[in-house]
């Protein structure tokens, strides 16, 4: 693992989060993005990466093409853990690393097979850096500073390069603009949407509790969806008293973790057991075609 040292290095002296704050977002955006991802944030990524996941579904040209690859309503557990783990092998090991170049040619491979355009490739990727710096903002132990979420555009700049998205705004605040314009042109409802958005939510309700509680748990997902999502899901949206009590329980989380230390073990994504891959896996294996 690529950032191994600075790992020993931290759980030896300062915290993470201190240590962040002296490197440079342009020339250190990897380490940051690992340390903010695996250490500082890591439930709250994978959470707000797996709500980043449900506004794609909110576009029609989106969740249409995954409709119609069936991926979803046979294997969607598959094609969760492949995404995660390609995109893991990218941030634990670095976006320029073999790993890296092999999780990006499997990725490219894949895509490549799909009529897929550079505007919806573009918001896919925008979602991946600003759902986290969202998120956090309403439920993390702290926000984002400002050079953390540089960090965070320009590791993202870099992995869509590789991804052969072309465009990519030239600034975090162009980037923001193209999202917020993007979902308020794009967002729209669709029966794929909801179809998509179902079998996504009960995998991840499948995590958590027996599907014989889906019914409790699924309003308390939607609590974290917003109003525009929502519509576009074909979802009705809880009651006011429900998301604000999901937003104090996540508020309370937020006010215990502030006064606990950061975690020092980083979480790798790579090293999760996954019931996809119990024996391990083979990044050119991942994804849907052999």
């Amino acid at each position: 693992m690529i950032f191994a040292y600075a790992i020993e290095h931290l759980m030896k002296n300062k915290p993470i989060s201190a240590h962040i704050a002296t490197l440079d977002p342009l020339t250190d955006h990897k380490e940051i993005a690992f340390l903010l991802s695996c250490h500082s944030f890591w439930w709250d990524t994978e959470k707000a990466l797996e709500f980043a996941l449900f506004r794609t579904f909110a576009v029609p040209s989106i969740s249409k093409l995954l409709s119609e690859t069936g991926e979803f309503r046979r294997r969607p557990r598959k094609r969760y853990d492949d995404t995660e783990l390609i995109m893991y092998e990218i941030l634990e090991n670095g976006y320029d690393s073999p790993q890296a170049a092999r999780a990006f040619r499997r990725m490219n491979d894949m895509h490549r097979r799909f009529n897929i355009s550079n505007e919806d490739f573009l918001y896919v990727l925008s979602t991946f850096l600003f759902m986290p710096i969202y998120w956090n903002e309403k439920y993390g132990w702290r926000k984002l500073i400002e050079g953390e979420k540089l960090a965070a555009y320009f590791y993202y700049k870099e992995v869509g390069k590789r991804m052969n998205i072309k465009d990519i705004p030239e600034s975090y605040e162009a980037f923001e603009a193209f999202h917020i314009q993007f979902e308020k042109e794009h967002f729209r409802f669709a029966e794929t949407n909801r179809e998509i958005g179902t079998y996504t939510t009960n995998l991840l309700l499948g995590m958590y509790v027996p599907k014989f509680l889906f019914f409790l748990g699924r309003p308390i997902v939607h609590s974290l969806m917003d109003a525009p999502l929502c519509e576009a899901m074909g979802i009705k949206r809880p009651p006011r008293w429900l998301r604000g009590s999901v937003y104090g329980l996540m508020r309370l989380r937020a006010a215990i973790l502030r006064r606990l230390p950061e975690r020092k073990k980083p979480y790798l994504g790579t090293q999760a057991r996954r019931p996809t891959y119990p024996e391990g896996y083979k990044i050119e294996e991942l994804g849907t075609f052999g």
